[in-house]
């Protein structure tokens, strides 16, 4: 039986595997949005601090004190593939009741590259084990993590489990967070390469690819900040949560005299996540929260 575990107790054990990347020096056209390896100085005066995103702001003052280069963390390269029989590209009919539009592939690899990341996108139809697993290896000589989804049923989970499991050392768990399904995480290959596995429901892949995958990705990009803004706001209306399960509610977000925050309608529908400006973040021991209870907001970087 797959291994329940605590949502901070996964995202621990998958930053444990997502290490930084080795600094070097880069042209300063190049290093712009990369993260900055070490402080530098001008004389004795500190003016570009270790960890920071290098901005165009940044490129100018390097610039104006005589640098062409700059040392740096590269943007971690992920692929992303999907796996399933019935995943239909979108653009193509659909053959029958059971195919369902690709979606994960498309949503993860934009949001690993607004994390800071280098995407590559790879659909995949693999019949076997042995397909899936030459896909994957051929995928490990650009990856510095794999993230991998299937489909929305989860009826490929198995043959991508199966198929890591070959390459690697692999666990199976199901983090204790509302609709979230199983998962899987380890490393793989020659370079013990980091892996996860994502559940085939778009919310809920999306869900795991921010509290999980995000965080991986600032790690590895050195970065100071690898976790969203949380912010404190007063809830506008009652929200339910199951005991023993934390919960991310999309939610938006307003200001009157003071940050008001509001459950959206309809959370089984994709169409939330985009129009969700926050997470409401209940926590595992809590049974919800009622209106005019002021609760912590994981902010999405969203323009409305």
């Amino acid at each position: 039986m797959d291994r329940e575990i605590a949502v901070n107790e996964l995202a621990a054990s998958l930053l444990a595997i997502a290490s930084p990347l080795a600094a070097f020096d880069m042209p300063l056209l190049d290093a712009h949005g990369a993260t900055l390896a070490e402080d530098i100085f001008a004389g004795e005066r500190l003016v570009l601090r270790s960890g920071s995103r290098i901005r165009s702001t940044q490129i100018g003052l390097a610039a104006s004190i005589g640098l062409n280069r700059l040392p740096t963390r590269p943007h971690p390269r992920v692929v992303v593939i999907s796996a399933g029989d019935d995943l239909v590209e979108p653009g193509q009919r659909l053959r029958d009741h059971e195919d369902e539009y690709e979606t994960n592939s498309w949503m993860l690899t934009t949001a690993v590259k607004e994390a800071g990341a280098i995407g590559y996108r790879v659909h995949t139809i693999p019949e076997n084990s042995e397909q899936l697993r030459l896909i994957i290896e051929d995928q490990l000589v650009r990856a510095d993590l794999i993230v991998i989804s299937g489909e929305s049923h989860d009826e490929s989970f198995d043959l991508i489990t199966s198929t890591l499991q070959e390459l690697g050392e692999i666990e199976t768990v199901i983090p204790r967070l509302v609709d979230a399904g199983r998962h899987n995480f380890g490393t793989i290959g020659p370079d013990k390469t980091p892996v996860i596995t994502l559940p085939g429901d778009p919310i809920a892949a999306y869900i795991s690819a921010e509290i999980f995958v995000r965080p991986m990705i600032r790690t590895m990009l050195g970065a100071t900040n690898i976790h969203r803004s949380i912010v404190q706001a007063k809830l506008t209306h009652d929200v339910k949560s199951p005991v023993g399960f934390t919960s991310l509610i999309r939610a938006s977000l307003h200001s009157e005299s003071q940050l008001m925050v509001t459950a959206l309608d309809e959370q089984e529908l994709l169409s939330t996540l985009s129009d969700a400006q926050g997470l409401i973040a209940l926590p595992a021991d809590s049974e919800g929260a009622l209106a005019g209870d002021i609760v912590d907001v994981m902010v999405l970087e969203r323009n409305q």
